[in-house]
């Protein structure tokens, strides 16, 4: 696992490499998701080709809205 390097300024601001923003095809605007996942926060860029290999994966239980409604809640407390 290749690995960089940043500093949280005091607003919290975090700034991600150049070679991973052309790698990952962030942009200014681009959304990113924070998921929390043990001790570890990963940061997923919402990119078109990241929706597009969602397709389908929701068909199951939870069903997206259901999942929306809960990210929406979830956000609301933080």
């Amino acid at each position: 696992m290749k690995g960089a390097i940043s500093i949280v300024t005091s607003k919290g601001l975090v700034t991600i490499p150049s070679t991973l923003r052309q790698k990952f095809g962030i942009r200014k605007g681009t959304r990113v998701s924070m998921i929390e996942e043990g001790t570890r926060i990963v940061l997923q860029p919402l990119t078109r080709e990241y929706i597009r290999g969602l397709r389908g994966s929701l068909r199951r239980e939870p069903s997206a809205l259901k999942y929306l409604f809960e990210s929406r809640k979830h956000g609301r407390e933080l």
